[in-house]
């Protein structure tokens, strides 16, 4: 690991599903990912898509709050909120590991919007589709909030 890149590991500040698609999610602040699926509980989660799991910044969602908006983890759509790893920056194809068991491959960063959200009709602009990224689940397990994100 090139110990000059601060951005290789982080951590989990939320953890987030919702049954439906296209609302935002919820912080159960505890869940598990299974192989080739995603994270349990989740609408995204299928193995018939690249897009099983998705994660965001903290540090992306703060820059909405700057804006003014009164926004949270899972907002977004996102399973995962993160903090001190520069998400965007992951070269697809990368593997992360997030918790002690969960592999994930990135898969897509950022993502064509269907429809302007509440956020972009609120603000004007919406970081979801720039700093977003997806991933498919190499292989499971339990992650939660606090434990640890880094690149392999």
């Amino acid at each position: 690991m090139n110990n000059t890149n601060k951005t290789e590991s982080g951590q989990i500040v939320a953890v987030c599903t919702s049954p439906q698609k296209q609302t935002h999610k919820i912080n159960i602040q505890e869940g598990v990912v299974k192989e080739n699926h995603g994270l349990m509980g989740d609408a995204h989660s299928s193995p018939l898509t690249h897009r099983q799991v998705s994660l965001l910044a903290q540090e992306s969602i703060d820059k909405m709050k700057d804006l003014g908006l009164d926004v949270h983890p899972g907002d977004f759509a996102e399973n995962i909120t993160t903090i001190g790893i520069e998400l965007v920056t992951i070269p697809l194809g990368s593997r992360i590991q997030v918790g002690n068991e969960t592999i994930l491959e990135v898969t897509q960063i950022g993502k064509e919007c269907h429809n302007p959200c509440a956020i972009y009709q609120q603000a004007g602009d919406c970081i979801m589709p720039r700093e977003g990224i997806f991933a498919r689940a190499i292989t499971g397990g339990k992650v939660k909030t606090g434990d640890k994100i880094r690149i392999l």
